[in-house]
């Protein structure tokens, strides 16, 4: 059994969450400062120091690294649930993602992918559990909980501006490498406090919350330790050049396979889980809106990719004699959140004041229709670029704009439907399946990227036209939907329905 000293509250909140948001702030810095980069390092010529990699290739890469940041939250929380508890897992993670930043910060090219891979195991096992140790300083009836969650919020945004800001100054200033290498200085900074601060967290993801056997934990420790063992040495293979694979092949595959996951998971906990006929319909309202945030991170995610792009080959970026740098411009998003957030959720507040309650469907679908309007934006910029002219910066600031306020109409309305639609027996897991709408929207964010050839512009005003109006498209198609949907999102989860809308002999998944 764990002992805690209660510590002081800072700030009218419990003493770790401090500890957390120093570390995620850090942890954040080095992620959001190295994914800024690496399309542009990939697609650099060789003279400018980088891989000269196409760019198809460039962002399937791009989007198979972001995919699998999100997927491997799923294999690290069960580890930290089940194994070696939240606090070690942040612990162990942090230092796999410093390692990840060391590698990359080395000038080799063979050492590229092996830094990458590290960094998606490192943050697989630090992601998710930070973030379920806010939750833990709280007890179920601490209505400070919501408050905690905005203040650990801010300090995401705050280490991505952060990370922004110096890695893209030192990537024009002194190399990419050196950009990396300051990822890893964020990361041991935030190692080093967390560690100094760890007493604060009183106990907080200690310990695993359900012990495994002895005999199950070892069968688990030979399963991972196989994994990394295939993961070892298929990256081996695969830097000495003896196996080759195209990146835009196998981001296909993977999006294809992960879908599969999501739906067949999905449909098990639908018809095998034993639900009410109420749980049912709760859960068939979240499907809209897992549908709309799979399209919504698909169209996001240009930030880092195609937009990336246009920063530094379409946009003039001389301000006086100071040229911005190409990565500043997408901190813009984090800006943009700090500045909108309060607004937003006034905006919720407001109209419930007025009895006026959109439902997540409805908020979902609107947040992808403001967030597709970027890309009209982006037309119209894709075509002075496509006329021979560099163009100014704020297109990119308006697309920005509308993909931030895009943003926080959906991405926090829909964590809130997943806890809230979800049967609360299958809320941990609900909340997984959830995570795997972030991995195929960034698989299929990278592979439309790689539609933008830099060798034909004319084709790229098109393009952006094309995925604003397939998504509003998609937006309105759940708006339409929703109609039926919200009064479905009303039901009491509790109540048991008639014997027909029970599965007799259902509880696979119970």
């Amino acid at each position: 059994m764990t002992t805690t000293t209660k510590t002081k509250d800072i700030l009218g909140h419990p003493g770790g969450l401090l500890t957390l948001f120093i570390t995620e702030m850090w942890e954040r810095m080095s992620y959001y400062g190295m994914r800024m980069l690496l399309v542009l390092f990939m697609t650099a010529s060789i003279q400018e120091g980088g891989l000269a990699i196409t760019v198809a290739s460039a962002t399937a890469i791009y989007g198979l690294y972001t995919g699998f940041v999100y997927f491997m939250g799923l294999p690290g929380g069960w580890i930290a649930d089940r194994l070696i508890g939240g606090q070690r897992a942040v612990w162990y993670g942090g230092i796999i993602i410093m390692a990840g930043h060391i590698v990359l910060a080395i000038p080799a090219d063979a050492t590229f992918f092996i830094g990458m891979i590290l960094v998606v195991l490192g943050t697989g096992l630090l992601k998710p559990n930070i973030g379920a140790m806010v939750g833990q300083l709280y007890s179920q009836e601490d209505n400070r909980r919501d408050s905690g969650y905005t203040i650990y919020y801010m300090g995401i945004n705050i280490g991505s501006i952060i990370g922004y800001g110096i890695c893209g100054w030192l990537q024009v200033e002194a190399g990419y490498h050196w950009a990396f290498g300051a990822a890893a200085v964020g990361m041991g900074l935030g190692l080093i406090l967390y560690r100094l601060t760890l007493h604060k967290l009183d106990g907080a993801g200690a310990e695993p919350t359900v012990h495994l056997s002895p005999q199950a934990a070892k069968l688990s420790w030979t399963i991972i330790g196989a994994f990394l063992a295939c993961v070892a040495i298929i990256t081996y293979l695969m830097v000495s050049g003896i196996m080759t694979m195209n990146p835009v092949v196998v981001a296909q595959y993977t999006v294809v396979a992960i879908t599969t996951v999501f739906l067949l998971y999905y449909a098990a906990v639908f018809f095998l889980g034993n639900l009410t006929g109420n749980e049912k319909r709760r859960i068939g309202a979240l499907f809209l809106v897992c549908l709309a945030s799979i399209f919504f991170w698909a169209g996001f995610e240009q930030a880092g990719s195609s937009l990336n792009l246009f920063g530094r080959d379409y946009t003039d970026r001389i301000v006086g004699t100071f040229e911005i740098p190409t990565g500043w411009l997408q901190s813009l998003n984090s800006w943009f959140i700090v500045l909108l957030s309060p607004f937003i959720a006034a905006l919720w507040i407001n109209l419930a004041k007025r009895m006026i309650t959109p439902s997540y469907g409805i908020k979902c679908a609107v947040g992808l229709v403001i967030m597709a309007s970027g890309f009209i934006v982006m037309f119209f910029a894709a075509q002075l670029a496509a006329s021979g002219m560099k163009v100014a910066p704020y297109w990119l600031v308006a697309t920005y704009f509308l993909h931030t306020v895009g943003e926080l109409c959906l991405s926090p309305v829909a964590l809130s439907a997943v806890s809230k639609l979800s049967p609360k027996r299958f809320a941990g897991q609900m909340m997984g399946v959830f995570v795997l709408t972030y991995s195929i929207g960034n698989i299929v964010a990278g592979l439309l990227a790689g539609n933008f050839d830099p060798e034909n512009v004319a084709e790229m005003p098109n393009l952006y036209l094309q995925i604003s109006l397939f998504t509003i498209a998609i937006g309105i198609v759940i708006a339409l939907f929703t109609l039926k949907t919200r009064i479905w999102e009303k039901l009491p989860a509790e109540k048991e329905d008639t014997a027909e809308d029970q599965q007799p002999g259902s509880k696979v998944l119970a």
